[in-house]
């Protein structure tokens, strides 16, 4: 794992959040983007080398809000950059945690991700992200 890539926010309503963030940063966010297949709208923020993203659920049946019902708003995952996520997920099922994803898919910004369970990492989800590259 290189970096911290980002830290992920479940929030109820994106709009409010979004004021209340560029409000907290100075900055706006500078990304919004929804990604369909996870039922969650997006925003990220630029906090000096890192970055914010804000998740808000666009079904009712999504982890963005069955998260939401069950804890509440607050941070939902810390996502962590990767090189090659395919060899990663391997080589952390073969450490004995708990992967969500057998292998990568699609997520927000320009990613590939994957999930490990939080009961394998001490209650957080973590996050691998991988750049997709043309």
């Amino acid at each position: 794992m290189n970096k911290i890539e980002h830290i992920g926010i479940a929030v109820k309503d994106i709009a409010v959040s979004n004021e209340l963030f560029s409000k907290l940063f100075g900055e706006p966010s500078y990304k919004t983007e929804t990604v369909e297949s996870e039922g969650v709208k997006t925003s990220f923020f630029k906090v000096g080398a890192n970055k914010i993203e804000l998740l808000e659920a666009t079904k009712i049946d999504s982890p963005i809000a069955r998260f939401i019902d069950k804890k509440g708003e607050g941070i939902h995952h810390i996502a962590f950059d990767v090189d090659d996520i395919e060899a990663e997920i391997n080589r952390l099922k073969d450490q004995d945690f708990e992967v969500l994803n057998e292998v990568s898919k699609k997520g927000a910004d320009n990613k590939l991700v994957a999930f490990l369970h939080p009961k394998s990492t001490n209650g957080v989800l973590i996050e691998l992200c991988q750049e997709i590259k043309p």
